[in-house]
């Protein structure tokens, strides 16, 4: 007997655990989908696999996911490949190599697929894991990071999460990073031996990170450390007081958290992380910020970025915990083995002209064990049809919630009044 593969998971019709109903991921798709594109970005898919180097130059060689969690191998050409461990790497080489630069600089995008790290499986952490992502290309203003961050407010919102808390912070231009990375050293090597073995190891090659550790002896290490903010350019702070006061103006409350940063060495200027209190320790539900340089460094014209990405499986739980969704039928038909072509034809129309989910059970058998079926399918509301029913042109509607049963003429108009009126 076959079963998945460790942390990967199977999400499915009536999963056994809640966050893995499909019909929950395709709620969140769907709303993602519609808040997104009131904002004007376009679907973009690019594939699941890319060359090694794009993620080693793109992440930064230093990084945890390029050093130790990306699942890499060689094809029949001997090249070495991965499968992708985060999505922007491959839309900002999409973007370049497609020209976009030249010919249509600005552009949104937005994305949703798998993504693939080789860690340790843990609670909305997973080997196999989704994403829904966007780009925006091509503007550098305050504007476009506060809009950014105003449009994942209005997701939260419309995905009815809850309390969110959404903590921003800048790590500055390239000459506010040189200097604050100068003063977070002087700060860490004399105190060393008090980090944990990765801390002392991220400290020469990526000292950020250490401010991202949730070790007990490296949080308290790190309760001392410079603030980057006592390191930014002239240019950086304006830009970053510009847009907290536009989240102030459009009602979108924030904070400033100090030792905000992001695991991935593409990063520039504002940064943003939403997180909840309803996930435990790993209470991040999406992140991003503006990586200004990134296209350049992929072989493209120097063009200005701000993107993010929400992990769905975090989003799944706590929408599990608050909610039932189901993908379950308005309509379930029971026919009778001479009506099933008659029944099919109804539920085609209720279909095609009024847009509802009409199931027809084909498996037959008797009308206990179909009844049976048409319970486990969730359906609101189930109709038995006979050659009796179909000669008269008229049927009952079961309404599955109360148990009352109704007689309709089998129109569409009138199914789908009765049905409304349920």
């Amino acid at each position: 007997m076959y079963k998945a593969v460790k942390g990967m998971n199977d999400v499915l019709p009536g999963a056994g655990e809640a966050f893995l109903e499909s019909a929950l991921w395709e709620h969140i798709e769907h709303v993602a989908a519609r808040v997104l594109g009131q904002y004007g970005y376009r679907r973009a898919q690019v594939p699941i696999v890319e060359e090694t180097q794009l993620f080693a130059r793109g992440l930064g060689d230093a990084t945890d996911i390029v050093s130790k969690e990306m699942y890499t191998f060689s094809d029949r050409g001997d090249r070495s490949l991965t499968l992708r461990p985060e999505c922007t790497a491959g839309v900002v080489r999409a973007y370049v190599e497609h020209g976009y630069g030249h010919k249509a600089p600005v552009q949104r995008w937005w994305y949703m697929g798998p993504m693939f790290r080789a860690e340790r499986p843990q609670k909305g952490r997973y080997r196999q894991f989704y994403q829904i992502g966007a780009e925006f290309f091509g503007v550098a203003t305050p504007a476009s990071d506060a809009e950014t961050m105003i449009m994942l407010h209005r997701l939260c919102t419309e995905l009815e999460l809850g309390d969110v808390t959404i903590k921003i912070n800048s790590l500055g231009d390239p000459e506010s990073r040189v200097a604050y990375r100068a003063a977070l050293l002087d700060y860490l090597r004399p105190k060393a031996k008090q980090l944990c073995e990765s801390c002392q190891s991220r400290m020469e090659t990526n000292p950020l990170r250490t401010l991202d550790c949730k070790r007990p002896e490296c949080k308290s290490v790190m309760t001392l450390a410079p603030d980057v903010a006592d390191s930014l350019s002239l240019a950086a702070i304006t830009h970053f007081k510009e847009v907290e006061a536009l989240l102030a103006g459009a009602g979108v409350p924030c904070v400033r958290e100090p030792r905000l940063v992001r695991g991935l060495d593409y990063y520039t200027g504002v940064i943003f992380e939403f997180s909840t209190s309803a996930l435990g320790a790993q209470d991040a539900i999406l992140g991003g910020g503006r990586y200004d340089s990134l296209v350049e460094e992929l072989g493209g014209p120097s063009t200005p970025a701000v993107g993010f990405a929400v992990g769905v499986e975090r989003l799944a739980l706590l929408l599990s915990a608050r909610t039932k969704i189901s993908s379950r039928p308005d309509l379930y038909l029971i026919p009778f083995p001479e009506v099933v072509a008659e029944c099919m034809a109804l539920a085609e129309d209720l279909r095609r002209t009024h847009g509802l989910r009409v199931e027809v059970d084909l498996a037959g058998g008797k009308l206990k064990t179909q009844m049976k079926r048409a319970d486990q399918s969730g359906a609101l509301h189930v109709m038995v049809l006979g050659a009796d029913e179909i000669a008269s042109n008229t049927g009952k509607i079961k309404d599955m919630r109360s148990g009352e049963s109704l007689p309709v003429v089998l129109i569409s108009d009138e199914i789908v009044c009765m049905i409304t009126k349920a």
